[in-house]
């Protein structure tokens, strides 16, 4: 049966056509890197047309920004609607790393994105992974600071301790979420609970005011 006379088809709204050439960009970038990916690929895996993408975002290194930002963005927020603040500090920290691997996870390419890709092309790409990096070092380092308070009211850490345990946290995070999309059978669960085993054992101690040294 052929289309109602007078009727026009309905064409797919801009914002699911966006969506679907994001998501291909994602999986094409991620699978074959910024260099190998091409846009043909990409249009041809998003049922568009190139100059359709081309006219959505103007240049590949344009799309490739998107990308990170969008996966960045998706990235942030979960990993701050998985740290419920009403839970008590280590709590906080399980579910904000459990959330993490979690959503790295679900979305290999993206991260595959942020994690390598785009730390290895340059600016201006580098930039808004260190963005993406700082906001969560920050939250990180909010949490820590939650934790010492709790725990060890009358000695809190000091800034300087803070900035530098969430920035050794969330290196490890980050190297160990690469590992666990490369190794078969390791669940993102499992991932947290390696890195809570490895922090907060060590951080409980420094949280009561003990302190390793080497004399």
């Amino acid at each position: 049966m052929g289309p109602v006379k007078g009727v026009r088809s309905k064409r797919m709204p801009r914002a699911v056509r966006e969506r679907q050439m994001m998501d291909a960009a994602v999986r094409t970038f991620g699978q074959r890197g910024y260099r190998a990916a091409s846009m043909d690929e990409i249009a041809e895996l998003a049922g568009v047309s190139k100059p359709l993408v081309y006219l959505y975002l103007n240049s590949k290194e344009e799309l490739f920004t998107a990308c990170i930002r969008r996966e960045a963005d998706a990235l942030i927020a979960a990993v701050r609607a998985g740290a419920e603040p009403r839970l008590a500090a280590d709590r906080q920290l399980w579910a904000g790393l459990a959330a993490f691997f979690t959503h790295t996870a679900v979305n290999p390419d993206g991260w595959a994105i942020l994690h390598r890709q785009a730390r290895t092309h340059g600016e201006p790409f580098a930039a808004e992974v260190a963005t993406m990096r700082d906001e969560i070092v920050a939250f990180v380092t909010g949490l820590i600071g939650a934790a010492a308070r709790e725990t060890h009211r009358e000695s809190e850490l000091a800034a300087r301790d803070m900035a530098g345990l969430a920035q050794a946290l969330v290196g490890a995070a980050e190297s160990l979420a690469g590992w666990a999309n490369e190794t078969e059978g390791v669940s993102a669960k499992e991932a947290a609970g390696t890195l809570m085993n490895f922090a907060w054992m060590g951080l409980g101690d420094l949280m009561k005011g003990a302190r390793w040294s080497a004399r």
